[in-house]
């Protein structure tokens, strides 16, 4: 039959039949549309599609019908393509617009975290430390200033005592502090006009501990090999190296001790590679404030003390009182980099950025010893919370840190992984050498430190319930609690472990710097999957009688 006629025989009329060939003709088209994905290219467009395990961060976090907060433990990180070593992986972040870090972790703003000694070590490892607002405005900034003046191997606040002590406190003071030599000072402080030192060869003979004083066996100043005030590095390595001593004091023209050189410091602190300088060659460092009007003269003199970045100290930062401070120093010290929180929406973070705030701190609730999601209802899930704000701050090149919710090295990864700059720590940190307090055995004779929330009653007690808009109140209501944690070691021994298993993470992922994993998880190549809590279970130790847990091997 003709193009006219349909298997019934009937006749078609000239615009039916025109209707039959074009849709014969699309039925041809779509045949060849079918043919051609089932072309070699067209299967493996497919085959690549199929290939894509997990989800994206923006179909797990912008999804519409989702109504639930993830933590980071709800998330794994799918793994990517390795083509480059762990020791090719750099970790730097940004702190803030203008600060970059070469290793992403920042130390809390705690009173039981972060002092001189705690943001001295964080700087020389190439990340920094925040010092806590817990201090009269004389001492916060003398905690600064030991920052700024530190040079590395001496020690600029040695333990000193006075010559009047006894051998038998001399004993104990050995047994708290974990060493023997110690320099004698007129008035037991730092500052004063050196005696002598003393040491455990000087002590070790005696026997009447009681009544025998640190003077009648002290090795005199006279006797003393010191250098003077200003001597480099180089030069007092030598002195040490040709007067074969363990310790060399720096003194003044009146002999007043201003710093300690120790062989055993030398060797250990020879070299930080990625110590986080300011252009003067100091080590960089922060400090938190609060949101009083008081708070202004904090900020004038901080910055007198040369400190690097203000941490506006607040556990709900979208306020007017936060809004105003912010706004005053970014007028009043244009150059000073301000880190504005806490946030946890894009909202907060919006109202903020537009003070002028140079970094956000982001988290509500979530830190090991913080209650405030159970006290007062408020927070966010801290995955949920780094991603949103973290895409929204990125839109105005304001880098965000992730504070809290961290509690091993993965934690830290997966926060980098939702874009952050870096990772605030506290428990993380909290038991090591350098946090503030001392050491205690418990019963069974382990060692640890107390560690507590800023918003425990303790630490209210001290001043940060301005942190909490609390200070005119009758009432304290806690929002925190105080605790012990296990001995750590040292900052220099345990941040290295941390920065390893940043880059076995990264590496893991196919990711070789910070930057390139933030182009993966925008452009959705990073894949995340959630985990049922039997899948969070099985991804930790499990199966074992007993165990023990060793971090690192050197």
């Amino acid at each position: 039959f003709g193009s006219s006629y349909r298997a019934t025989g009937h006749r078609q009329s000239p615009s039916h039949t025109a209707a039959f060939d074009r849709a014969a003709m699309v039925g041809q088209n779509g045949q060849r549309a079918a043919d051609r994905s089932r072309s070699p290219k067209g299967e493996k467009d497919k085959l690549e599609m199929d290939l894509d395990d997990g989800h994206s961060a923006k179909d797990i976090f912008e999804n519409a019908a989702n109504r639930v907060g993830y933590t980071y433990d709800d998330l794994i990180c799918m793994p990517g393509h390795i083509n480059f070593g762990v020791h090719d992986v750099t970790l730097g972040g940004n702190f803030t617009k203008k600060i970059r870090l070469k290793t992403p972790i920042v130390s809390s703003p705690m009173d039981t975290v972060t002092e001189a000694k705690m943001a001295i070590a964080m700087a020389l490892e190439g990340g920094i430390g925040v010092i806590h607002t817990n201090l009269s405005i004389e001492e916060q900034a003398r905690e600064v200033m030991k920052v700024k003046k530190y040079e590395s191997g001496f020690i600029m606040d040695p333990v000193c005592i006075p010559p009047t002590m006894l051998l038998s406190d001399l004993d104990e003071l050995r047994n708290k502090v974990g060493y023997a030599g110690f320099p004698v000072t007129e008035d037991g402080r730092m500052g004063s006009k050196l005696l002598g030192l003393v040491t455990k060869r000087d002590a070790d003979f005696i026997t009447d501990r009681a009544t025998t004083r640190v003077c009648s066996i002290m090795t005199k100043l006279e006797s003393l090999v010191t250098a003077e005030e200003g001597v480099d590095l180089q030069a007092a390595n030598k002195i040490l190296k040709d007067s074969k001593k363990g310790k060399l004091p720096v003194v003044s023209k009146e002999k007043r001790l201003v710093a300690l050189m120790s062989r055993a410091d030398l060797q250990k602190n020879a070299d930080y590679p990625n110590a986080t300088k300011d252009k003067n060659k100091q080590l960089m460092v922060a400090a938190a404030v609060g949101t009083r009007p008081s708070d202004k003269d904090r900020v004038r003199t901080l910055v007198a003390a040369g400190v690097d970045a203000i941490v506006v100290d607040s556990s709900q930062g979208d306020s007017t009182f936060q809004h105003d401070m912010v706004r005053w120093m970014k007028t009043e010290f244009p150059d000073l980099q301000v880190i504005a929180g806490n946030v946890v929406t894009k909202r907060q973070a919006k109202h903020l950025i537009d003070c002028g705030a140079d970094a956000l701190r982001v988290g509500m609730g979530i830190g090991s010893i913080c209650t405030t999601q159970e006290v007062c209802a408020c927070g966010r899930a801290q995955a949920s919370a780094v991603y949103s704000v973290a895409k929204f701050a990125k839109q105005f090149g304001v880098p965000i840190l992730a504070d809290g919710g961290i509690g091993s090295p993965g934690h830290v990864v997966k926060a980098l992984c939702l874009g952050a700059g870096a990772a605030m720590c506290g428990s993380l940190l909290s038991g090591t050498e350098e946090t503030p307090g001392e050491y205690f055995y418990d019963e069974s004779g382990v060692r640890l430190k107390r560690y507590r929330g800023m918003g425990s009653i303790d630490a209210m007690k001290k001043g940060s319930d301005d942190r909490y808009f609390g200070a005119n109140t009758s009432l304290k209501v806690a929002q925190g609690v105080s605790g012990t944690v296990q001995d750590k070691g040292s900052v220099h021994r345990y941040i290295p472990y941390l920065v390893q298993g940043l880059k076995h993470g990264m590496q893991d992922i196919g990711a070789e710097t910070i930057e390139s994993l933030r182009e993966k998880l925008y452009s959705g190549e990073l894949r995340f999957e959630l985990r049922s809590p039997a899948a969070q279970r099985e991804g930790g130790v499990h199966g074992l009688h007993s165990f023990e847990r060793k971090l690192f091997a050197t």
